[in-house]
């Protein structure tokens, strides 16, 4: 699953009136106000969701988990300018998950079908939630990527749009700092143990960096000052084994950084 490069040019969000900006991989917007930085996140999602569906029939996109995407998705269905996202040309993915029952409400899906799934007409058979809790979930949620993204021409099998976020220990997705689902170059998902830097410390599951680099569009959205440091680090050139976000490479894709003003250490 790796991207072919010379695909219609897609048109994005300005990046004028912004602070100074993290010298990090790939292009980086930010936005004083949090609301700002969440209207622009959806108009690239919106744009980029009709362009795929334009020249594909349908869109695949992958959602984090966490509190900081919430106020995204919610706008997503209530504001009148995003309503038109294309849902029932849309593939819904779930990044990681927590190995916990789907009604828990560690469960990074039951959240996102609670706000999204359940308010939007996004054929049922278009939903793939990760079954963290069952025995070989990884290579099930594999197979059916493999499967699903296969109809697709060669060179355009692969995720439209990632949305990740970034913890305190720079981790992303459930990969964490020496996480083998870093280098799995033969795989698209993997189980991973309980993190030892993070909370809740439960099993997960999770899309690999592979997987993530393969994608059309890569999407971290960073919020608050407690981030500042990490993404310094980052921009310093910090490995991805210490920090796992710095292994965000897309091979043929877009990397497109979504930070507010804090996360860039401006008040």
């Amino acid at each position: 699953m790796t991207g072919d490069s010379h695909e219609d040019e897609i048109q994005l969000e300005p990046l004028e009136h912004e602070v100074d900006r993290p010298q990090l991989p790939g292009r980086v917007l930010v936005r004083h106000d949090p609301e700002d930085l969440y209207d622009a996140l959806a108009s690239d999602l919106m744009l980029h969701s009709a362009n795929c569906v334009r020249q594909f029939g349908d869109f695949h996109l992958a959602l984090s988990g966490g509190r900081t995407p919430f106020p995204l998705y919610e706008r997503l269905m209530y504001d009148p300018r995003f309503r038109i996202m294309p849902w029932r040309r849309t593939h819904l993915w779930i990044v990681d998950e927590r190995c916990v029952p789907f009604e828990s409400e560690l469960s990074n899906f039951s959240r996102i079908k609670e706000v999204i799934v359940d308010h939007s007409d996004i054929p049922p058979e278009q939903v793939h939630p990760m079954l963290a809790n069952t025995p070989e979930s990884a290579e099930r949620y594999e197979r059916e990527l493999r499967d699903t993204l296969g109809w697709r021409p060669k060179g355009h099998d692969r995720l439209d749009f990632v949305l990740l976020g970034m913890g305190l220990d720079g981790h992303t997705a459930s990969i964490f700092p020496g996480s083998p689902a870093l280098h799995a170059t033969d795989r698209l998902v993997l189980d991973v143990p309980a993190p030892t830097t993070s909370s809740p410390a439960v099993p997960r599951c999770t899309l690999t960096m592979p997987m993530l680099n393969a994608a059309r569009f890569v999407a971290p959205l960073i919020m608050g000052a407690d981030k500042c440091d990490v993404l310094r680090r980052v921009a310093a050139g910090a490995s991805s084994d210490e920090l796992p976000i710095a292994g965000l490479r897309p091979v043929a894709g877009e990397l497109r950084w979504y930070l507010d003003a804090a996360a860039c250490g401006k008040a």
